[in-house]
């Protein structure tokens, strides 16, 4: 009954920023309760960490986006967001937001998943 949709990707040069969102939704669903997590994953790569924010808005960071990505949450409009500045062409993948019961960095732990948006960098 939980879904999570993606939005805000695309092809942009280097150096270009890009906002990503993930509507949840669900009656039994309650967003305010969940962490909320982005990763991504790149052709031929594993699944990757992101960042996380958790219910009570802390947040964590993958290294190689510390200082130029920013998450944040909406949980008046059940939404997660991931401002994306400065962007690389290293980022370029599909980019998931995931709910879990609690702020992990495990892919393994979160719950729901949504389908993915397409971000491309290009050089």
């Amino acid at each position: 009954q939980v879904q999570l949709v993606e939005s805000g990707g695309g092809l942009v040069q280097a150096g270009a920023s890009l906002r990503l969102s993930c509507a949840a939704s669900g009656r039994s669903f309650s967003f305010s309760l969940y962490a909320m997590g982005w990763f991504r994953q790149a052709p031929g790569l594993e699944r990757e960490f992101v960042s996380a924010i958790s219910r009570g808005g802390e947040t964590e960071y993958a290294d190689s986006v510390k200082g130029r990505f920013t998450i944040s949450r909406d949980n008046a409009k059940n939404t997660v967001y991931l401002q994306m500045n400065l962007l690389k062409p290293e980022d370029t993948a599909v980019y998931y937001c995931a709910a879990a019961e609690t702020l992990y960095w495990a892919a393994e732990k979160y719950d729901y998943w949504g389908q993915g948006t397409q971000v491309t960098v290009a050089s």
